[in-house]
């Protein structure tokens, strides 16, 4: 990863006025916020620069709103919540550009703070326009973008408004998830080991391929494990979850694996149907029932996987290795959650988890504060993962 400039690479800034890209792209029920680490991890950024004396504008998107002003998405709601939390009084204004943005920035104080409108209020926001990049640039002195989860988008608040401005730096929780995610693929301490899960391979292919360059076991669970175990020859049964068209392509990455380990499970979980209370029954992987479903991964294959993560230094996580939503066909993914977060906390575990699907599953084994850092952004870990160049971040290197 190349290197980036940060809070720490500017100097004065009392006075100056900075524009902040954050995600308070919040979870949400008729108007009430229902989980708000995301507010909670924008706010050193956002006190660090009023402490300082800048006068801060904070920016986000929020929903699907499409180009067009509606009121379910505006971000009205947000400043309260943001205030609480900051402990700073915060003005929102109804709009992100334009002569009510430019007259309340001219009026603003050292240490004053904007909340602006929805950015995707505008479709110039997602079309990254250079006209929509210039209002948003207009009067601004310094940009700090603190959102890594929408890095992977050249929209005009994450890449075009920085053509306008001269400098461009990471926010402390951009710094944190960028440091994390070096830690993890780019400069990792070996042997180094990632855990792929989810349903299908399909959508997958991109980050298979990169990490079978970079780690040294790949421990492959989920749906998808099906489609690999049947690449092997398995006979998975006419229930089990497995993507056909996708057989083949196992097979060549299976076998273009090089030095990489790829990891199997060698025993599944069978139920009679995909509901929660079913009775868990299991299974070799060469003995599996015809007519059952496979939720999760069994006990030989998770501790499989734990004894591999107890010798690792460097552990990558992206999708859980059963359907975690569902008792018991969660069990695999608790035990192994809990193995990962004793390893980290002995000190023994560098452990980076990531995707909406991780996050919930670590929530629900009870353990997400205890790996090493964990990423809220989907699409953006995803990307990385792949080795993929994201936009947002090239904007702030140095």
């Amino acid at each position: 990863m190349s290197e980036f400039n940060t809070l720490d690479n500017l100097k004065e800034i009392k006075g100056k006025t900075v524009f902040v890209r954050a995600d308070l792209n919040v979870p949400a029920k008729d108007g009430k916020i229902t989980d708000t680490t995301r507010i909670d991890r924008f706010v050193p950024t956002l006190k660090e620069l009023i402490n300082k004396g800048a006068k801060v504008i904070v920016a986000s998107h929020f929903g699907r709103p499409k180009g067009e002003k509606k009121s379910e998405f505006s971000l009205d709601f947000i400043a309260p919540e943001l205030e609480k939390a900051s402990g700073v009084k915060i003005t929102f204004i109804d709009d992100c550009i334009g002569d009510k943005v430019q007259t309340a920035i001219s009026n603003m104080k050292d240490g004053d703070v904007l909340l602006l409108e929805n950015l995707r209020f505008y479709p110039g926001e997602e079309k990254n326009d250079t006209s929509f990049s210039k209002d948003l640039a207009q009067n601004i002195d310094i940009y700090v973008d603190d959102a890594f989860s929408t890095a992977h988008r050249a929209h005009a608040s994450t890449a075009g408004m920085t053509n306008f401005i001269p400098i461009k730096v990471a926010g402390r929780l951009m710094q944190e998830e960028l440091n994390a995610l070096d830690k993890a693929l780019e400069n990792p301490e070996h042997p180094v080991a990632a855990i792929v899960g989810g349903s299908k391979v399909s959508t997958k292919l991109d980050l298979l391929a990169n990490l079978v360059k970079k780690v040294d076991y790949l421990m492959i669970g989920g749906a998808m494990a099906n489609t690999f175990l049947a690449a092997k020859g398995y006979k998975m049964g006419e229930k089990a979850m497995v993507e056909t068209t996708m057989v083949e392509t196992a097979k060549t990455i299976l076998e273009n694996a090089g030095t990489c380990r790829i990891i199997l499970p060698i025993d599944l979980m069978w139920v009679d149907e995909f509901a929660e209370g079913q009775t868990p029954h299991y299974a070799d992987v060469n003995h599996l029932p015809d007519d059952k479903i496979f939720p999760d991964i069994g006990p030989k294959s998770t501790q499989e996987f734990i004894n591999i993560i107890q010798e690792c230094k460097t552990l990558i996580w992206n999708g859980p290795v059963g359907a975690f939503e569902i008792k018991p066909f969660d069990t695999a993914t608790n035990a192994i959650a809990e193995a990962v977060a004793e390893q980290t906390k002995q000190g023994k575990l560098i452990s980076v988890a990531g995707g909406g699907d991780t996050v919930s599953s670590l929530k629900k084994a009870g353990v997400q504060s205890e790996l090493t850092y964990v990423s809220a952004a989907g699409g953006a870990f995803l990307e990385w993962m792949e080795g993929k160049q994201l936009p947002g971040v090239k904007v702030l290197e140095k």
